[in-house]
């Protein structure tokens, strides 16, 4: 049976059918689908989000070792994060299969950086895949768990934000039920030095042993076209993308199975052809070791470093030449930047944060990151999930020793991403006595990726009733004396909050709780907030001058006619949070009567 799906959905399948029965994740674009549909297969495969993807690597190896095949996904920041067991469980060997996929990001769609993860697989001296479509990814998938075990090796597989959310078709087979090998104690797991020196030997001869399978395995071919002096190698997406643009004109070595590299694939098919271009995204992964081979090659030095290697990408950079498309009036083009929701309880806050002189915002990953740009401008830098309180920490502590200094720091972060890796920075700013405001969005899910459970939402993955963590018990627990919990659309609530945070002289947290105007409510929401977002706002013309303060919250609902200098609210997207209806200084802004 044939199905059509995304390189997402496909992983998803690949590891029902391979006979997986643990999974866990972090969820982050463009990975998040994978355990969103592993997820589905409930009867078969316990799925699970972790707090973070150092957590979801290690129980996934955890499962391994007990017998079970087992896999752990995250977007390729996520692998930073989880750096840490992925190169120890490189040394340690798996007992059942255990694969390990990064979803990498060329042209940073919806990250904070651009980074080739392949470089991880090379460093840890782990095997790496990368499939080119949706059937690829389902077949590699089963693939990876049969090296995975007969080397004794986690296997990593890359996949880019193209291959996650296309679509294509896929080939559907029955589970194969491997079962749970049985567990026995080996020793050398525990990696003390010496235990460690060991397995390092260990890991070289494995590697010898992965060089020779690169080279015989048909997940590295090439297609030869007769008469063609043009050669490609590429991997991933890539060969498809230069396929597109070189077609029956170049043969081309396709890569799967990228480290160890097949040197002898490599040498054959240089052989083959006179001009060889090397295809990938965004590293000179490939590039460089042919190159190392004595290989001439045009690579990096034609084609752009960094960014999609999309056809038209390389026809531009290899031929000059674009591909020929409809004109576009400019002035057509309606630009549409990213904002906040109406609704959105982050808009409160951030708008009186913009206010404020003498502050400094770090920021964080989330929705929330919105609120560095118009109308709010409240942020000054973010770094990377987590980082928000700590970075705080460290700018307020340097700022303190500044002699007159009154500037005060603030770290905003959300739920989600406090659970992640916030309550370490928290625990920096309580332990080592910070005067630094640390601000908690709460708002009842993890919004940025598409609404997963987290730690706090009291529900599991598979949706099972859980505990919620509450965060305001446990940022008390952590040491904090000075806390608040206040509602974001009270104007009022937000300014007293910051006032008072701003005249203590130690560490206070505030912590932000509303939902998020997109969520599905559970039962405890309605208990707790109510039927919200069930009213409207509207504006009385007659008071309505045209000030335009109302759009300084910037909430998309809210429109002003130029010629007739009247404010507006878009009744299909006003969720009634009343925001607008505080700040407007003429009372014009009244909420719509039943």
């Amino acid at each position: 049976m044939k199905q059509l799906m995304t390189g997402n959905e496909a992983i998803a399948r690949g590891a029902y059918e391979a006979g997986v029965k643990y999974a866990s994740a972090y969820p982050g674009t463009p990975s998040t689908e994978i355990l969103e549909n592993i997820a589905l297969y409930k009867n078969d495969i316990v799925a699970e989000w972790a707090p973070n993807e150092k957590v979801a690597l290690e129980a996934a190896a955890g499962g391994a070792f007990a017998g079970a095949r087992t896999v752990a996904s995250m977007k390729h920041v996520g692998l930073n994060v989880a750096a840490d067991p992925l190169f120890t469980v490189a040394y340690t060997g798996i007992n059942g299969g255990f694969v390990v996929i990064t979803a990498d990001e060329p042209g940073m769609h919806s990250s904070q950086n651009e980074q080739d993860n392949r470089n991880y697989a090379k460093s840890a001296k782990v095997p790496l895949l990368e499939p080119a479509t949706s059937q690829e990814a389902k077949d590699m998938m089963k693939m990876a768990y049969e090296i995975s075990e007969k080397y004794n090796t986690l296997v990593m597989m890359r996949l880019t934000t193209r291959l996650c959310h296309s679509k294509g078709l896929v080939e559907c087979e029955e589970r194969n039920e491997v079962g749970i090998k049985p567990y026995t104690k080996e020793v050398k797991r525990v990696t003390v030095p010496a235990n460690a020196r060991l397995l390092r030997v260990d890991v070289e001869e494995r590697e010898k042993k992965l060089y020779k399978f690169s080279n015989e395995t048909e997940l590295n071919y090439m297609e030869i076209n007769e008469g063609a002096k043009v050669g490609v190698i590429s991997s991933g997406m890539c060969f498809n993308f230069a396929k597109e643009v070189f077609g029956k004109d170049a043969s081309y070595l396709k890569l799967g199975f990228t480290n160890p590299m097949p040197d002898e694939k490599i040498k054959e098919f240089a052989s083959k052809v006179e001009t060889i271009y090397i295809v990938e995204e965004n590293d000179k992964f490939i590039e460089d070791h042919v190159k190392s081979l004595g290989v001439d090659c045009i690579g990096k030095d034609v084609l752009p470093a960094y960014g999609e290697m999309t056809p038209d990408v390389i026809r531009k950079s290899i031929f000059k030449d674009n591909f020929k498309h409809e004109d576009v009036e400019p002035e057509l083009i309606i630009p549409r930047p990213p904002t906040f929701c109406a609704g959105c309880p982050h808009r409160g806050l951030f708008y009186e944060l913009g206010k404020r002189k003498d502050i400094v915002v770090a920021g964080d990953i989330g929705c929330y990151t919105l609120g560095f740009a118009p109308p709010y401008n409240a942020m000054d830098f973010v770094v990377c999930m987590g980082a928000s309180l700590s970075s705080a920490h460290g700018c307020q502590k340097v700022l303190n020793m500044v002699e007159g200094n009154e500037k005060r720091v603030v770290g905003v972060l959300g739920d989600s991403t406090f659970f992640h890796t916030g309550i370490n920075s928290l625990i920096d700013v309580i332990y080592n006595k910070g005067n630094s405001i640390s601000i908690i969005l709460d708002n009842r899910i993890t919004g940025m990726t598409g609404h997963q459970e987290n730690p706090g939402s009291g529900f599991t993955l598979q949706g099972e009733d859980t505990t919620s963590i509450n965060i305001e018990q446990v940022v008390k627990a952590l040491g904090a004396k000075n806390v608040r919990v206040i509602n974001p659309n009270k104007l009022d609530e937000v300014n007293d909050a910051l006032d008072w945070a701003i005249g203590l002289d130690e560490a206070s947290v505030i912590i932000t709780r509303w939902p998020c105007a997109l969520k599905r409510f559970s039962q405890a929401d309605i208990d707790e907030f109510g039927r919200v977002f069930t009213e409207k706002c509207v504006v009385d013309e007659e008071k309505c001058v045209g000030c335009k303060k109302c759009t300084k919250t910037g909430c998309p609902a809210i429109s002003v006619d130029k010629e007739a200098k009247k404010a507006s609210i878009d009744r299909n997207q006003c969720l009634g949070c009343e925001v607008c209806l505080q700040v407007c200084p003429k009372n014009a802004i009244v909420k719509e009567e039943k």
